[in-house]
C-alpha cells in the first residue's frame, strides 16, 4: 500500500509542477507534513543531493525521497510516478501538435502559469533559505534573534556567494567543490 501511495504522490507532483525541479519544492513541503518517510529537515539535504548529481532536479529528488520511503524499489515507483503524467501529456500534445502550436489559448494558457511557477520557485527557495540559515524551531522557544541564526551557515553562503559573483566563469562543479569543502571545514571546526 506504501509503495501504491508513493506513486500517487508523485504522480500529482508530476502532473502539477510546472516550471521543473524546484517548482515540485512546495508539493515535498506538504509530503513531509503529511508523511512520516520524510522529514522538513531533509529537503535542504535533498536539494544539495539532487543538484550535485547527474540529471533533472526533480527526477534526482524523486529517486531520493522514494529510497527514504521504500529504499530502492521507492525510488524506482517514484521516479515513475513523477515522470508518467509527463509522458501521458506528450503522448496527447503529439497527437494534436499542430492545434496546440498555433492556438491562441494554449500560448495565453503558459503565459498565464509563467508569474505562478516562478512564485513557487521564489517560495521555495526563500523556504529553503530559511531552513539552512535559521532555527526555525525556536522562534517558538522564544529565543534571542542572535541565537536563531546559524552563524557558519551564513558565513558559508556569503563566502560561496562571493565567490560565484567574483569568478562568474568559473564552473558549477567547482563552487559544489568549494561548498562542500567549506562546510566540512566549518563542521569540523
Amino acid at each position: 500500500m506504501q509503495l501504491l501511495i508513493l506513486f500517487w504522490e508523485f504522480f500529482k507532483i508530476g502532473l502539477f509542477s510546472i516550471g521543473g525541479g524546484l517548482a515540485t519544492l512546495p508539493f515535498l513541503y506538504d509530503l513531509a507534513d503529511r508523511y512520516d518517510w520524510l522529514r522538513l529537515e531533509q529537503i535542504p539535504d535533498m536539494i544539495a543531493v539532487s543538484e550535485s548529481t547527474p540529471g533533472p532536479l526533480g527526477i534526482n529528488m524523486a529517486t531520493y525521497a522514494g529510497f527514504q520511503c521504500a529504499g530502492p524499489l521507492g525510488s524506482v515507483i517514484a521516479t515513475v510516478g513523477l515522470v508518467t503524467p509527463s509522458v501521458i501529456i506528450i503522448i496527447i500534445v503529439y497527437q494534436f501538435l499542430e492545434k496546440f502550436r498555433t492556438s491562441k489559448i494554449v500560448e495565453n494558457a503558459f503565459y498565464g502559469l509563467r508569474p505562478i511557477v516562478v512564485g513557487l520557485i521564489a517560495s521555495a527557495g526563500f523556504g529553503v533559505i530559511v531552513m539552512s540559515l535559521l532555527q526555525t524551531e525556536g522562534w517558538q522557544m522564544g529565543m534571542s534573534l542572535a541565537s536563531l541564526i546559524h552563524w557558519k551557515e551564513c558565513i558559508l553562503f556569503v563566502l560561496i556567494f562571493v565567490a560565484a559573483k567574483k569568478w562568474k566563469n568559473l564552473h558549477p562543479i567547482a563552487l559544489i567543490l568549494a561548498g562542500a569543502v567549506v562546510g566540512i571545514v566549518f563542521h569540523l571546526g
